[in-house]
């Protein structure tokens, strides 16, 4: 009697390798929601577990101690913490997402341009029409992160070198030195675009309020379902285009998608937070370690890895400083330059 592919035996080994990844995901859902606590009591005033409590949960009361305990935990703590989950989710999901496509371990989210573009939009829009509220330029830094990545990606899909990853990559660099050098020439002839990039290029999840955290979500979310939507043809494309194609994928149209995935989770972050370095390429990095090449277990490790790197990274800022504040994305460069130099390093030992 032949066996069915139902009754057919699963491998134990796969069901190792399965119990094992649904383990780490837990264990990452876990460790990001104690983050989240943690990140709610510490900052430049210390609060109780009672404290954090009361100030999430409890009625308005007269006693001012309390009162204050509330706007520090509602309008301060919540809103960086949210951020710094969604951001660091988004962009450990484009640094995998990006490394796939271009088959490039040491791609960022920033090969796009997506971070210069949207430099170039704030310091733009704050010489011409004076703006300094974040409510007021984030939308022109999701504009100008989104239009970078059609421009590279325009001119990725032209000429003899059409949808190749390494005419992705030159693209990107092309694109990223041009807006560098205007958003230079525009920051140095105007003194409040000078003061808000020095800023905005610190990367930085304090002061967002909710009203701009929300609608930067809802494009996440979107770059968060298509992202979802690639992965299967994504791991046929690591096989080789000519692989890919014979598998029956549309290589022209899970890049394209993949690519548009990319640009919103990367845009709506880079917008909200400024651009934060290295990121994306480290949590791929140790996603890939943990899971092996699988696509469909590498992103969602990648996501929970990026949030709370960025969330304990802002977590450390508040405390070194104290009571002052470092910035999330100088933290997460200061953990990233040096992996991506032993990267580098091992590239190079490994190839001697």
């Amino acid at each position: 009697m032949l066996t069915t592919a139902v009754e057919r035996p699963v491998p134990e080994g796969a069901t190792d390798t399965r119990r094992r990844r649904v383990t780490g995901l837990v264990v990452l859902t876990v460790t990001l929601l104690v983050a989240a606590t943690v990140s709610l009591a510490v900052g430049a005033r210390a609060l109780s577990p009672a404290e954090v409590w009361h100030g999430l949960f409890a009625e308005p009361e007269p006693d001012q101690k309390l009162t204050e305990i509330r706007l520090i935990v509602q309008t301060v703590r919540v809103p960086r913490t949210v951020l710094a989950i969604v951001a660091g989710l988004a962009l450990g999901v484009g640094g995998a997402l990006i490394q796939g496509y271009t088959r490039n371990p040491i791609a960022d989210t920033g090969l796009l341009g997506v971070n210069a573009g949207a430099s170039f939009a704030v310091v733009s829009v704050i010489a011409v029409f004076g703006f300094t509220d974040p409510f007021q330029y984030v939308w022109f830094a999701f504009v100008g992160a989104g239009l970078a990545g059609v421009v590279v990606f325009g001119l990725a899909s032209i000429g003899r070198g059409a949808g190749n990853p390494l005419t992705l990559a030159l693209a990107g660099q092309g694109v990223t030195v041009f807006l560098a050098a205007m958003t230079a020439a525009v920051a140095l002839s105007d003194k409040e675009s000078l003061n808000a990039l020095r800023f905005w290029n610190a990367g930085s999840v304090a002061g967002v309020r909710f009203d701009v955290i929300w609608p930067v979500t809802g494009f996440i979310a979107v770059g968060l379902v298509l992202a979802l939507i690639t992965l299967p043809a994504l791991n046929l494309l690591n096989l080789g285009d000519d692989v890919a194609r014979a598998l029956g994928v549309n290589i022209a149209a899970s890049r394209t998608l993949g690519i548009v995935a990319v640009t919103l989770l990367a845009g709506a972050a880079t917008a909200a937070c400024g651009p934060i370095a290295f990121l994306g390429l480290m949590v791929a990095h140790v996603a890939r370690y943990l899971t092996g090449p699988d696509y469909r277990w590498l992103v969602p490790y990648a996501g929970l890895l990026g949030a709370g790197v960025l969330l304990v990274c802002d977590i450390v800022g508040r405390v070194v400083v104290r009571p002052g504040e470092l910035e999330a994305g100088v933290v997460v460069a200061l953990l990233g330059a040096p992996f991506f130099a032993v990267l580098v390093w091992r590239g190079k030992f490994k190839s001697a």
